[in-house]
């Protein structure tokens, strides 16, 4: 995720980190060329069919809507995903605080909160597709996370184990039954907001519709310059690039909000919230909390 100050009016048009334009500067310039090519044939060589730019302007709104609605659903995930990761970092938070009043320090208490990173860390391999065996073997030991990491749903055997230790408090006598019923419902709490993300990650806009709206951009880009060859002349193709730039970066930002939990500039920073997570974790157990991770080079990761 893209972490810094606005930029001024003058920096603005320079700034390149966290912008799409150096993942669609190919496409800009080749519709500037095309411009050109088609302004030179035009004029010099033989006169080319004239589009109206009328008709190109109800082309243009209509493929605005198109986009328009397309970044607007991409960003409802993306906004859903990041609600599904603060309510699990105020679960966490929440399970530290129930172990400090129902079960108190010791053993029992460190267990289940240190699954609880475990949980949050297997949970962020699986949406990333990253190894975080070296993330977790601090918290539960190298041959425990050896076995959730064999596990068909690592984070979900997390879960499993720490409502197993809970159960066995339970019939130990060392927590009541409301002690119980209130940290199975954070647990419960934990489940239904990896479901979610799950849900996200696995069920991407429908295929069928991000095709027409990225074939309706290309045949638009590649008609806008017979259009534009009567009404601007020779900066047809200044034109056509700011149009080019305006649809395909849209439809790039939207590629990648549509995926929120991918390490890319503009994806949710999943490392910095799983270290928040151990700060609030190791403060609950009185050991000394890791420092907050903070952006490279205006990226949070």
């Amino acid at each position: 995720m893209i972490v810094r100050e606005h930029p001024t009016s003058l920096h603005l048009f320079f700034v390149m980190r966290g912008s799409v334009v150096p993942k669609i500067i190919g496409k800009i310039i080749s519709i500037a060329l095309l411009a050109v090519i088609v302004l030179l044939v035009d004029q010099y060589l033989f006169t080319l069919p004239h589009i109206s730019i009328t008709a190109m302007g109800v082309f243009g709104v209509a493929l605005s809507l198109f986009l328009g609605f397309r970044n607007n659903a991409a960003y409802d995930r993306w906004w859903e995903a990041r609600k599904l990761w603060g309510a699990m970092i105020a679960d966490v938070r929440n399970l530290g605080r129930h172990m400090c009043v129902f079960v108190g320090k010791g053993s029992d208490r460190e267990h289940i909160l240190s699954y609880a990173i475990a949980f949050a860390h297997l949970h962020r391999g699986f949406l990333r597709g990253v190894d975080v065996r070296t993330d977790i073997s601090g918290w539960i030991g190298e041959e425990e996370a050896t076995a959730l990491i064999a596990r068909k749903n690592p984070a979900d055997a997390a879960l499993r184990s720490m409502a197993d230790h809970l159960g066995q408090l339970a019939d130990a006598g060392t927590i009541n039954g409301f002690g119980q019923m209130t940290i199975s419902q954070t647990l419960s709490s934990l489940a239904v907001a990896q479901a979610g993300c799950e849900r996200i990650v696995t069920t991407p806009l429908p295929f069928v519709y991000s095709l027409l709206v990225r074939r309706t951009t290309y045949l638009y880009c590649w008609l806008l310059p017979f259009a534009l060859i009567e009404s601007t002349g020779w900066f047809a193709p200044v034109f056509a690039a700011v149009v080019a730039y305006v649809f395909f970066g849209l439809q790039t930002v939207t590629n990648e909000m549509e995926l929120p939990f991918h390490n890319v500039q503009n994806g949710l920073p999943l490392d910095a919230m799983c270290r928040t997570m151990e700060i609030s974790v190791a403060e609950a157990l009185d050991r000394p909390a890791p420092d907050n991770l903070t952006a490279k080079n205006h990226v949070l990761s």
